[in-house]
């Protein structure tokens, strides 16, 4: 039986540039073996994600979300609650694709997007769940929350990370800290912050350096506490993730790994972001699902210490070592067994 594709695509994302390479994108995946077609999706409330959830439940191999990290976000939802999920490609189509960026696949090129896709390369990728709701790249509460909304989409689309920079310009002097509490493994957090990030990948806002250390798949969140609100403090700690990412031994800086995290505000309401959009109000509880999709990605191009492996595959062979050493044990009983009958 052929394998089949399903494309989501926002018809209004990256200055429409979907629309004009969509019967190249089309050819390049029915090239590589599917039987593809295409979904645009409307301005209705959770489009890309119930036209998701319905093409993985009629059997798709291949899902393509083609856009920007919010049409991204919503295929995910659409896929991760369920048992059978199918296979995800990206094109991106946005302002800040960070995804994209985490993953190496072209982000201003649709074409050469479809083509990693065809090339076939993929990583089991860690998701996120919070609460209600899946992310792929980061979660959030503090600043960065009210950075992403302050912008308007029609801004977004016509100057793209530039009208973040510039919103978060605006933002920073009126920075104040909120009063959080922060469980994660093995400890907890509880003062003031004026920002916390839960982080699936090494790029988060346009920065690849924030998480300089980042896993793709081992089961782990990167949380990073920004615990000072002064401007001049803040613009200095970004002068050092811009210097090799030197904030993460920084005191100002809470830099830890985690599978989960608990989220409570003290004294006033936390808004959660959730790749880029509204998630819900803490207290609020992250886990994280290890390997839960697999995600084509230009894996050549990915360091290898971001890549940890495949979890069924480590499994086999920690099972494979326990029943090698059996045999041994065994083996050497036996032997134990004939220098007795011989004595």
């Amino acid at each position: 039986m052929q394998k089949r594709c399903r494309i989501i695509y926002n018809p209004t994302s990256g200055r429409e540039a979907m629309k004009n390479n969509l019967v190249d994108i089309l050819n390049i995946l029915e090239r590589a073996g599917y039987e593809t077609s295409a979904y645009a999706t409307t301005p209705e409330p959770n489009s890309a994600k119930n036209e998701a959830e319905r093409a993985a439940k009629a059997g798709f191999n291949l899902i393509v979300a083609a856009g920007g990290d919010g049409t991204i976000n919503e295929v995910v939802n659409g896929i991760a609650p369920l048992k059978h999920r199918p296979k995800l490609g990206i094109i991106p189509a946005g302002t800040t694709n960070d995804y994209a960026r985490a993953l190496k696949i072209p982000r201003e090129d649709p074409i050469g997007a479809a083509k990693v896709i065809a090339k076939g390369q993929t990583v089991k990728m860690d998701i996120g769940e919070a609460g209600e709701n899946w992310f792929v790249n980061i979660a959030a509460g503090g600043l960065l929350t009210e950075l992403t909304y302050g912008v308007p989409s029609q801004v977004k689309s016509l100057f793209g990370y530039l009208a973040y920079l510039v919103k978060g310009a605006e933002l920073l002097p009126r920075i104040k800290p909120i009063r959080m509490h922060l469980e994660y493994d093995g400890g907890t957090y509880d003062g003031k912050a004026s920002m916390f990030f839960l982080a699936l990948t090494n790029s988060v806002g346009g920065f690849e350096q924030i998480v300089p250390d980042a896993s793709l798949d081992d089961g782990k969140f990167t949380l990073i506490v920004v615990k000072t609100s002064s401007l001049i403090e803040i613009l200095q700690l970004i002068t050092m993730v811009l210097n090799g990412g030197r904030h993460v031994n920084d005191p100002r800086i809470l830099y830890v790994k985690t599978s989960k995290l608990v989220a409570k505000p003290v004294d006033e309401k936390m808004m959660i972001n959730v790749d880029g959009e509204y998630g819900g109000d803490a207290p609020m509880i992250f886990r994280n699902h290890r390997q839960h999709l697999e995600i084509f990605a230009n894996t050549d191009e990915i360091p290898d210490e971001a890549i940890t492996g495949d979890e069924e595959e480590e499994t086999s062979a920690r099972e494979h070592f326990v029943e090698g050493v059996s045999h041994l044990e065994d083996v050497g009983e036996l032997e134990l067994d004939k220098e007795d009958r011989k004595e």
